[in-house]
């Protein structure tokens, strides 16, 4: 089992920055790639960004992609996902997640393990 405690997040006002943060803890060697999604009130799940847990490899989406930066330290079993230029529709409650097996990021159905959930709320 691999647990995930987040921390981070809150409130900002556009244009302004947040970094979110996932503590793993347990049996984190057999982490292949940690990612970030986030749920919008009345919107699915949708994937944020990703990256290996071994490996050089980031993968975001692309109405995050130059604004936020996924990144970790394997020694701390820590991912971060430092966020810029917020705009209001990134508000939402933002989930960190793992899996076992490597392949497909964006998809959280094939993800193993969920963080609790921060709120992310973006003001104009």
């Amino acid at each position: 089992q691999v647990q995930l405690v987040q921390s981070g997040g809150g409130w900002v006002q556009a244009g302004g920055s947040l970094r979110l943060t996932c503590a793993a803890s347990g049996r984190t060697f057999s982490i292949s790639t940690m990612g970030w999604f986030r749920q919008a009130p009345g919107k699915e799940r949708e994937f944020v960004a990703a990256i290996s847990w071994y490996a050089d490899s980031t993968y975001y989406a692309d109405s995050v992609k130059g604004r936020f930066t996924i990144s970790r330290d394997n020694a701390k079993n820590t991912v971060y996902l430092q966020m810029n230029s917020l705009k209001p529709e990134d508000t939402a409650v933002y989930y960190c997640a793992a899996r076992r097996i490597s392949g497909s990021y964006a998809y959280a159905n094939d993800y193993d393990y969920w963080g609790q959930g921060t709120q992310v709320t973006v003001s104009s």
